[in-house]
């Protein structure tokens, strides 16, 4: 374990946003000095062997494909580094169970966390307990309620998602101003839907579109199957889908095929092996789906083994990591799923 911490005053300074300007800054014309890298986040830098780093993990059960993915990527990214000691804590949908696991990494003196919380809310103090103990803590996919209770947070893009699916969809539906849309989303309660239904009715009205018909279901196959049934009935004409999961969208897509219905286009959310293969196939109703990354924990995992060894990102000219990382959500289509199928989760 390093020696020498952090205090909570240093952790919450960072540079947050890589400005163009940080580019030529400490640069005049003529002068020799063209090299403005950092010492300490050049790419040998970042790979070569430094002081362990203790790292406590930990996120919900993995009952879902994503989050199991999200589980297997972190332990992968830990594995690929000698000087990473990953304490892996059981993953739990219980809040206050995580809360005594993280309290047992603050006891243990990890070097960092990285959590992916069941409730960001109800992680929020004792994730600023852990700051204030001069432990990095890196949140993962769901927000704490205070910026004080991360070093960094690494985040999918979930209105972003909406942004693309609808872009999609309008560009598909161009021109057509009657055009029926549905939308089949995750669970309304959370932020994350929310975020993503925002994103997806912002993008449909820069086209003159909107939501005709939407259900919610519990990003489960057995959800997805059983809302999809209900709007089918509901709807006897629809032009596009969007439905915000692919895990639930197993279900989605048995709904389709027992209702017999293929008059319409539908677009996937979260980027599944399953949903890419059907895409592929060409014989599908999924013709596109909208990339919400797994990689998040393993992407915390690098960044805390980084912080601690006070070293920056490579490719950024500011000398410390990034307050807050926020990934793209690309749309897959037939044309370039074979970028993105090899590294796809399975439902």
């Amino acid at each position: 374990m390093l020696a020498v911490r952090t205090g909570r005053k240093m952790l919450l300074t960072t540079g947050a946003f890589l400005a163009v300007g940080a580019l030529v800054t400490g640069c005049t014309a003529g002068s020799d000095d063209t090299n403005t890298q950092p010492t300490n986040a050049s790419v040998e830098g970042n790979q070569e062997k430094g002081d362990t780093v203790v790292i406590g993990f930990s996120g919900p059960a993995a009952d879902h494909g994503w989050l199991g993915a999200i589980n297997s990527a972190a332990t992968a990214a830990a594995k690929e580094y000698p000087d990473v000691d990953l304490r892996v804590a059981e993953g739990t949908n219980d809040a206050n169970l995580q809360i005594s696991q993280v309290e047992q990494f603050i006891n243990d003196r990890v070097d960092a966390i990285v959590l992916l919380p069941t409730d960001g809310a109800a992680l929020t103090p004792v994730a600023i307990q852990a700051m204030e103990a001069g432990i990095p803590v890196i949140n993962v996919d769901r927000e704490f309620s205070s910026p004080f209770a991360a070093r960094t947070t690494v985040l999918g893009d979930n209105y972003g998602m909406g942004v693309s699916a609808g872009t999609y969809i309008c560009e598909q539906l161009e021109g057509k101003k009657d055009a029926v849309v549905a939308e089949i989303a995750g669970i309304d309660s959370l932020p994350l839907t929310q975020d993503r239904s925002k994103g997806f009715a912002d993008a449909l009205e820069s086209c003159g579109l909107d939501v005709d018909n939407r259900v919610a279901a519990d990003f489960t196959v057995q959800g997805g199957e059983a809302t999809t049934s209900q709007l089918l009935s509901a709807a006897p004409k629809i032009d596009a889908i969007w439905n915000h999961d692919d895990d639930q969208g197993v279900g989605v897509l048995a709904a389709i095929d027992n209702a017999g219905r293929d008059e319409f286009f539908m677009v996937g959310g979260a980027g599944s092996a399953n949903a890419m293969r059907e895409i592929e196939s060409g014989e599908s109703v999924l013709q596109a789906t909208v990339i919400y990354p797994s990689t998040q924990a393993a992407d915390g995992i690098r960044l805390a083994r980084l912080i601690v060894q006070d070293k920056a990102m490579s490719d950024l000219v500011e000398v410390e990591v990034p307050k807050r990382v926020v990934l793209n959500a690309p749309v897959v289509t037939s044309d370039n799923v074979d970028k993105y199928l090899p590294t796809a989760f399975e439902s």
